[in-house]
């Protein structure tokens, strides 16, 4: 069973989270907070292994409650739930190690399975998210290019072509399956690759793959 808390200051959309979230067979609601400071005291005292995080919030905003809970050293990943698509938010969140970044529109097939991934060590974002993420991190970030250039070149060949498919959100199967491998072969590659990197998860392994010019950015802007 996977433990989720649920961070929002509306109460109504709190609770109707935390509903939806316990339609899930595997998934369990073990607390809620209207606030960061809160949501910091209720992960040291429920222990969930995944925290559903909103940005705009008072006490605590969820940007300095995201960096307070993946420094507390609990295992609880975090998924920012927000209605916010933002430069201001998506990069800094998943600098810190933020699992995921869903939107509140997001579906209920999408928070679930945002919820498995971030339990699993994955990453999950919305299809608009990816989009905006790829666009922040490409040339406007010119300058930490090189930087990131440097911290892939011990990669190897093989560990590149798996983080340019993490990069582009592909799950290890579909990683696998594009680059005729075996899913724990990916796997290796990729725990590998985060090694040398020096990153805690995969988005923020993406992030450095788009920095370094490993994939893309989308045609047109």
């Amino acid at each position: 069973m996977i433990r989720v808390l649920v961070v929002d200051d509306e109460a109504l959309f709190r609770r109707g989270i935390a509903r939806l979230v316990d339609t899930a067979p595997d998934l369990e609601v073990v607390g809620e907070a209207a606030d960061g400071r809160a949501a910091v005291e209720q992960v040291r005292a429920h222990r969930p292994d995944v925290v559903l995080l909103d940005m705009q919030m008072p006490v605590m905003d969820g940007l300095s409650a995201a960096q307070e809970i993946l420094r507390a050293g609990t295992g609880a990943a975090v998924v920012v739930l927000t209605s916010f698509l933002s430069d201001r938010y998506i990069v800094p969140a998943l600098r810190l190690g933020a699992s995921g970044y869903l939107l509140k529109d997001s579906s209920v097939e999408e928070l679930h399975r945002g919820i498995r991934a971030a339990a699993a060590g994955e990453a999950m974002l919305s299809p608009t998210v990816t989009r905006r993420l790829l666009e922040a991190v490409g040339p406007a970030l010119s300058g930490t290019a090189q930087a990131a250039r440097d911290r892939v070149a011990p990669l190897s060949a093989r560990e590149r072509d798996v983080l340019a498919c993490v990069a582009q959100g592909l799950s290890n199967a579909e990683t696998a399956q594009r680059l005729y491998l075996a899913e724990p072969t990916v796997k290796a590659h990729l725990a590998h690759a985060m090694t040398k990197l020096g990153v805690a998860n995969r988005t923020q392994a993406a992030i450095v793959a788009h920095d370094a010019g490993l994939v893309a950015p989308p045609a047109g802007g």
